[in-house]
């Protein structure tokens, strides 16, 4: 039996859980149309995690997927932090703020926090996907033995095979143009930087998985091509910022039709991990700066503290906002809407 047909698909399409854009009410809608809709939750703790998947199941009797990120948990670095908290000053001091004094953890690694896989098994979700690595032996059995169909992020043959190696279902193939953050398990090692279309022929050639293509795809011709290529499904992220049961916030739906949509580009700025966003104020304060950017996500305590204050300003420009090289391709349809028009326009 097939991913699809286990899970009761009809529409080979996933929403991409972002962290910041997924909401239960989105992932709800897509379900209810027939795809996958997904929720992220490695941005909060357990107890916000089972909310979220309680408030989702009440909105929809359809699979849904739970996302959680699996990296490596942090060496903090007082050294590097301050260098970089004193390097953002005078940004924090442009909106009449002062940066952190110190800088935290601020979200804890699924493999490390043994709540969240508690709060999981507790109400097992259909679909459970992990993204910048994989969990440890003995999770991922108890995740199977309760029933999840398991995915995991890869952007390398390599991480694919690590995949099918510790019993994960099938892979998502996470191409170069892909919005949000880039899912490799080592940001410190040598990235091939592949694009969607060669890395999902790679994978469906050689990886032993099912393969899910993810990356630039915004439309039912994107969808169609990466069929094509033998992926089973496409996973769509960017295409639902603008939909209006998005969590995107109204500076970061602006700067979608704007012409930061044509210049996206990868920084480590905002969290201290590679991610693909709109061109905006902090991605060019982080070309600027030369002082090293602290490790993911004791960065991203900092990047979300200038944002704060930014917006309290009424600047909007220093968010996290995620998006892919097809984000001028962004329609502002209802999600529902949206399935049906890709499903459409795959023919």
């Amino acid at each position: 039996m097939s991913i699809l047909e286990r899970l009761g698909l009809s529409v080979p399409i996933l929403q991409a859980p972002m962290a910041g854009v997924s909401t239960p009410r989105m992932a709800a809608a897509v379900s209810n149309a027939g795809a996958l809709g997904g929720i992220a939750v490695g941005a909060t703790d357990a107890e916000g995690a089972t909310a979220m998947m309680a408030e989702t199941r009440a909105l929809t009797d359809r699979p849904f997927n739970v996302n959680l990120f699996v990296h490596a948990d942090p060496t903090p670095d007082p050294v590097v932090e301050a260098a970089w908290l004193d390097a953002l000053a005078p940004s924090f001091a442009a909106y009449g703020a002062e940066p952190p004094k110190t800088l935290r953890t601020i979200y804890r690694s699924f493999a490390d926090d043994d709540a969240m896989p508690a709060a999981l098994l507790a109400h097992p979700p259909a679909v459970v996907s992990f993204h910048f690595g994989l969990p440890d032996a003995g999770r991922v059995a108890a995740l199977k033995q309760a029933g999840c169909v398991l995915l995991a992020t890869a952007t390398s043959l390599d991480e694919a095979r690590a995949a099918e190696a510790a019993g994960i279902d099938a892979v998502v193939a996470q191409g170069w143009e892909a919005g949000g953050h880039r899912g490799v398990f080592d940001p410190e090692a040598p990235d091939d930087r592949l694009g969607t279309l060669a890395l999902t022929r790679l994978l469906v050639a050689d990886s032993g998985l099912p393969v899910i293509a993810a990356g630039g795809i915004m439309d039912g011709a994107g969808v169609r091509a990466v069929l094509d290529l033998g992926a089973v499904a496409a996973q769509l992220g960017t295409a639902f910022v603008a939909c209006p049961e998005s969590a995107a916030e109204e500076a970061y739906r602006a700067a979608l039709v704007s012409e930061a949509a044509r210049h996206t580009t990868m920084t480590r700025a905002v969290s201290g991990r590679p991610a693909r966003c709109l061109a905006n104020r902090f991605t060019a304060l982080g070309e600027r700066l030369s002082a090293a950017v602290p490790a993911y996500p004791i960065a991203y305590d900092a990047g979300k503290a200038l944002n704060a204050a930014a917006r309290a300003r009424g600047e909007g420009g220093y968010g996290a906002q995620w998006a892919g090289q097809g984000a001028p391709l962004a329609r502002g349809l209802p999600a529902a809407e949206l399935i049906a028009a890709l499903k459409a326009e795959m023919g």
